[in-house]
């Protein structure tokens, strides 16, 4: 089997973790079955990321975007997985259907256990606030560190569990740290953000997702977004990489990185701009955060591994 992932130019430890997961829960999955295509994690059910005419056999992936696939086609699909509720009905799937995220069984890897807590709050944004963006710089007075999503998967996992407490715009970020069971808080710098993946997620751990808003930090965030910076709407066709910030360190083990200078008046300006940001992130710090139930995690990952048995007594 080859596993299927979203490469993006950029980089996303959620989506990067695919290069290896499988190795680590289905053990010689590559070795078996070459005209089969593993989709695991990821919000990529969508006909047009996925061939047409290969099986596809599907664990744990999620729907969110474009139109739902067609899977009842067994010659073409095999669905024994999906992230979540939403997932499972919007797909006509049953509701046993409806595990988890895969990447919540991370968490029980040797690799990953009793990591000792050097991060006290971590900031992980999503990749597009990461892009475009100065958030190294909004966390520095708020007091959380900054972990960038474009960092190599390992290590942000690593740094994840090392953490005493998250606040994520990154969904991965927030279900990892769910998984080592480091309370979250959800926050979004869009209000027309597509929720539906992390209620799907939220719904089968037995949580809810309600983001606090946190605005942009630049204009060029803005652009990217489609959003507002200071009362000003912006329609995505100015050139927003023209006032982005360092792209950052995709592949590096570095993942947080040191606030640039904002001395000068050009740094001064920047930083007055970001205040709105920076006193929205802090007061969404100081939220109560969130943690699925134990039990309901523990449910959901036994269901999991129950699944992977059965793909090994079948496939292997």
């Amino acid at each position: 089997m080859k596993a299927y992932y979203w490469e993006s130019h950029h980089g996303n430890f959620g989506d990067d973790l695919n290069l290896w997961l499988w190795d680590a829960l289905l053990p010689g999955f590559r070795d078996v079955h070459p005209e089969i295509l593993l989709v695991g994690v990821g919000t990529v059910l969508n006909p047009v990321l996925l061939p047409a005419g290969q099986k596809k056999l599907v664990i744990g992936s999620g729907y969110g975007y474009g139109t739902p696939p067609a899977v009842g086609d067994s010659s073409e699909w095999d669905v024994r997985a999906v992230r979540g509720p939403l997932t499972a009905t919007k797909l006509g799937l049953s509701p046993d259907k409806a595990i988890t995220d895969p990447a919540a069984l991370i968490a029980d890897m040797p690799e990953f256990r009793d990591l000792p807590k050097i991060h006290r709050k971590t900031f992980i944004p999503h990749w597009e606030s990461a892009e475009f963006g100065m958030w190294d710089a909004v966390c520095e007075p708020v007091g959380l560190t900054y972990l960038d999503p474009r960092g190599e998967a390992k290590s942000v996992i690593r740094h994840i569990a090392q953490s005493e407490m998250v606040v994520a715009e990154s969904m991965h970020g927030a279900i990892l740290a769910d998984a080592f069971r480091v309370p979250w808080i959800a926050v979004s710098t869009s209000r027309s953000i597509n929720n539906f993946k992390w209620n799907d997620w939220a719904g089968s751990v037995g949580t809810t997702y309600q983001p606090h808003y946190v605005p942009v930090s630049t204009r060029a965030e803005a652009v990217a977004k489609r959003s507002r910076f200071w009362g000003v709407r912006f329609d995505g066709q100015q050139s927003a990489g023209e006032a982005a910030p360092d792209a950052g360190t995709h592949g590096s083990e570095v993942i947080t990185r040191k606030p640039p200078s904002q001395t000068g008046l050009r740094g001064m300006a920047k930083q007055f701009l970001a205040s709105p940001s920076i006193l929205a992130l802090w007061q969404a710090s100081r939220a109560a955060p969130r943690l699925s139930p134990d039990s309901v995690l523990e449910e959901r990952k036994q269901k999991f591994r129950a699944v992977l048995d059965e793909i090994r007594r079948d496939y292997f």
